[in-house]
């Protein structure tokens, strides 16, 4: 929120789940009370977040002609990734990436699953050939992490960086 990014944040129920499980964060379920908890935490500007339910198809990053700049899949679960591999639009996740892809906008999915069959393999590059960013959740070490928040910025750090935005989350290499 700091760098002044305009954000539209959609959390799915299996990330729910995943935040839940491992975290001590305590995350409203509904997007509205989801909105208002994450501004607040972040000191969002009034308009600056906008959370999104996985059927509002009337929000903005549902349509090409108000898609935004870019967008970030983090994590991508490899359900998610072969779904905006094949198109298929199920909820407005996979239907905002499949508007980035249309509209040759950035898109960076963020898998973290191990190991990856074929089939994993095979979407990604699928997804890699039209030009979408796949950066796997596989911090770095050369800045002797001490605790796992440090390994978490080190991922973020790197997807601010290829998406333009200034961060001081991670040391860069050789400093």
């Amino acid at each position: 929120m700091q760098a002044g990014q305009r954000v539209h944040l959609m959390v799915s129920a299996a990330a729910q789940v995943v935040i839940a499980t491992e975290t001590d964060l305590k995350m409203p379920g509904r997007p509205d009370e989801m909105e208002a908890f994450f501004a607040a935490r972040y000191g969002a500007a009034p308009g600056q977040l906008s959370v999104y339910g996985k059927d509002q198809w009337m929000a903005p990053v549902a349509s090409g002609s108000n898609a935004p700049r870019a967008m970030v899949v983090c994590p991508c679960s490899t359900g998610t990734l072969s779904a905006i591999a094949t198109g298929a639009s199920n909820n407005l996740i996979e239907r905002a990436a499949d508007v980035m892809l249309k509209e040759r906008r950035q898109l960076i999915l963020v898998p973290r699953e191990m190991p990856l069959s074929a089939i994993h393999l095979e979407n990604m590059l699928t997804l890699a050939r039209l030009g979408v960013t796949i950066m796997p959740a596989a911090p770095g070490f050369y800045h002797k992490p001490q605790r796992v928040v440090e390994l978490v910025d080190f991922v973020v750090a790197r997807i601010l960086d290829h998406l333009g935005v200034a961060q001081t989350l991670a040391p860069r290499w050789g400093q």
